[in-house]
C-alpha cells in the first residue's frame, strides 16, 4: 500500500518552479497524455492556492477514477480531499467514506474524517449563530419600532 500524505500536508502550496515543471509535461503530453503525468498534475493542482487552479485537479482527478482502477484508491482520498478544500463537504465525505468502507484503518482517511467533520460542525455553528443574531436584531428592531408600526407585524417582516 502506497504512503498518501496527511489532509493537514497538502494545505502547503508547491512553489512556481515544482508547478511550471509539472505544468510543462502535462501541456507537452496533449492529447495523448499518460496517466501518471494526469495524476501528477492534477495532485499539485489541488496543492495550488487559486480555486479555479483546485477544481481543475478535482476534474482530472475525477477522469482518472472512471478510467483507470488501479487508481481508484489513491484518486478517492484526493478526491476527497480537493472537494474538501473546496468546501464541498458532502462529495468529501462520499469518496473519503467509500475509501473508509474498503480500508477502515486507513490513516490519511480517518484524519480527513475528522476534517471534514470540524469543518461542518463549525460551518453549522456559524449558521446557527447567524440565525440568531438576524433574529435578535428583528426582535430589537421589533420592539423599538413598536410604537409606530405593530411589534409583531415588524418581527414577522423581518424574520421572513
Amino acid at each position: 500500500m502506497a504512503q498518501l500524505p496527511y489532509a493537514i500536508d497538502a494545505e502547503t502550496p508547491l512553489n512556481p518552479a515544482e508547478l511550471a515543471v509539472l505544468r510543462a509535461q502535462y501541456e507537452r503530453e496533449g492529447d495523448m497524455v499518460g496517466l501518471q503525468t494526469k495524476f501528477n498534475y492534477a495532485w499539485v493542482k489541488l496543492n495550488f492556492a487559486p480555486l479555479m487552479e483546485q477544481q481543475l485537479g478535482v476534474m482530472l482527478l475525477a477522469e482518472i477514477f472512471r478510467v483507470s482502477t488501479e487508481r481508484r484508491r489513491e484518486c478517492l482520498y484526493y478526491l476527497g480531499l480537493g472537494n474538501y478544500k473546496l468546501g464541498n463537504y458532502g462529495d468529501a465525505r462520499k469518496y473519503n467514506d467509500i475509501l473508509l468502507s474498503k480500508e477502515p484503518g486507513n490513516l490519511q482517511a480517518l484524519n480527513l474524517q475528522s476534517l471534514i467533520d470540524e469543518k461542518v460542525a463549525k460551518e453549522g455553528l456559524m449558521g446557527v449563530a447567524i440565525v440568531s443574531g438576524v433574529a435578535v436584531v428583528a426582535g430589537i428592531v421589533g420592539e423599538c419600532a413598536a410604537p409606530e408600526f405593530g411589534a409583531e407585524e415588524v418581527k414577522t417582516t423581518l424574520l421572513h
